[in-house]
């Protein structure tokens, strides 16, 4: 029986075949000469296929590595980004938390201080979506998967969503379950999802429009279905929203905001929930819904995966804190912020200097920059650790990297607790608060 599926093979039963023609032709008196020239025709035209079948793998393998390298670089060149973005939108952050605290100095203060933290938070997003893009694309994240109520997904998406919706004058209305349903998933990233699909809503509904959240269970599954009664979509662009980057029409202004990056990101966290996003529309000016479907959880009880530490704003006791940060204004803000709060901050603005202040062995928290010039965050934590070996302090490391690997790397080298840049003040009280009893 002929092996269709293997070339090679063929090719070795056609050179046999020449061959035997050959002996067969000489065996009979013949010279073969008709024969051997056929064989070496065969023969020169199996040499040349080989090395278009070489030269075909060697491109392909170019290709591929070629590819690899260009999304290592896109990876890196994002990660680099979010770093450089970050670092600026840190002290602005501080400064808008410090001008909170002083509002009732001046009438406009409250103002000023909500466009300042509002425009600091969608700025975070965007860049916290460019990178989620990236690493769903590449296949690197990960989910820490826990049996979680349906209505902490809910509640933490409007916490999210809800300056945007006071922003713009907008009617928030949101039905939770009557009853506790939960679903396995990472809380943080499920949250992340239904959040971008409100973001999403508010901000395709005109001012004092209405978006409207509500859930219910059906059998096995259970639905979150997201309402507005905003500009609708297309039915051309209806079966394209949830690609990257894939925008429907804009005014000049672009008032809408956005990368065209929230709903792809949505539907591929929802997807990796086992879960799917569908949308409808009757088309322009008439709305839209959008619906997330999730696999009820088989058992278990609430998970605290993904939980983020206390929003404690103050401790009880004064803490003596060394913040190593190269970046003054960064430096400058977050100090002030902790020094309101009741501790006592010491500034080093290099490593080696941190490392140096640190050697006394009498602070009780270090908040230590990664991005150090001279001994990065790394080496600093660990020559902190190897020379107090009695007295080790609580140790917080903040960085403009975002990654997983970035966080793992910064436990392992002795740091307890790993932030993003730009970080909130009521986690980092929260965090030193905590140690009050330890």
């Amino acid at each position: 029986m002929k092996n269709e599926s293997n070339p090679g093979l063929q090719d070795d039963v056609r050179v046999r075949q020449a061959i035997d023609s050959v002996v067969q032709a000489v065996r009979g008196g013949g010279s073969g000469s008709e024969e051997i020239q056929s064989l070496l025709v065969l023969v020169s035209q199996l040499r040349e296929a080989n090395q278009n079948l070489v030269l075909a793998a060697v491109k392909a393998q170019v290709q591929r590595e070629t590819a690899e390298a260009r999304n290592r670089q896109q990876n890196e060149f994002l990660a680099m980004l979010a770093h450089e973005l970050r670092n600026p939108i840190a002290p602005i952050g501080n400064a808008a938390s410090l001008l909170e605290k002083i509002t009732a100095a001046h009438p406009l203060l409250p103002k000023i201080q909500g466009v300042i933290s509002r425009q600091v938070s969608h700025m975070a997003r965007l860049i916290d979506d460019l990178l989620d893009a990236s690493r769903i694309t590449s296949g690197k994240v990960s989910l820490e998967k826990s049996s979680i109520a349906v209505n902490e997904v809910l509640n933490r998406a409007l916490e999210v969503v809800r300056a945007t919706i006071d922003q713009r004058r907008q009617q928030l209305m949101a039905e939770p379950l009557d009853t506790e349903v939960m679903v396995e998933g990472d809380l943080i990233r499920l949250s992340q999802a239904l959040s971008n699909i409100l973001v999403n809503a508010s901000k395709f509904t005109p001012e004092a429009g209405e978006v409207s959240v509500s859930m219910k269970q059906q059998g096995d599954a259970i639905h979150i279905l997201v309402r507005d009664n905003g500009i609708g979509i297309e039915p051309e662009l209806l079966p394209h929203v949830f690609e990257l980057f894939r925008q429907g029409p804009r005014t000049l202004a672009r008032s809408e905001g956005g990368l065209g990056i929230g709903l792809s990101v949505a539907k591929a966290l929802v997807e990796m929930h086992g879960g799917r996003i569908n949308v409808h529309s009757m088309g322009r000016n008439l709305g839209s819904e959008f619906t997330i479907v999730l696999p009820v959880a088989q058992s278990g009880p609430p998970g605290t995966a993904g939980a983020e530490p206390a929003p404690l704003t103050a401790s009880s006791a004064c803490r003596r804190i060394l913040l190593i940060e190269d970046n003054p204004d960064t430096g400058a803000t977050l100090q002030l912020l902790l020094e309101l709060s009741g501790h006592q901050v010491t500034v080093a603005l290099d490593g080696l200097s941190g490392v140096s202040l640190a050697k006394d062995g009498s602070y009780d928290v270090v908040i230590c920059d990664i991005g150090l010039p001279g001994l990065n965050g790394y080496g600093v934590i660990t020559q902190i650790r190897q020379h107090l070996e009695r007295r080790q302090p609580y140790a917080i490391a903040v960085s403009g990297y975002g990654q997983p690997e970035d966080r793992a790397r910064a436990i392992n080298a002795g740091f307890d607790e790993y932030l993003v840049k730009p970080v909130k003040t009521e986690t980092v009280l929260g965090l030193i608060a905590a140690q009050d009893a330890v």
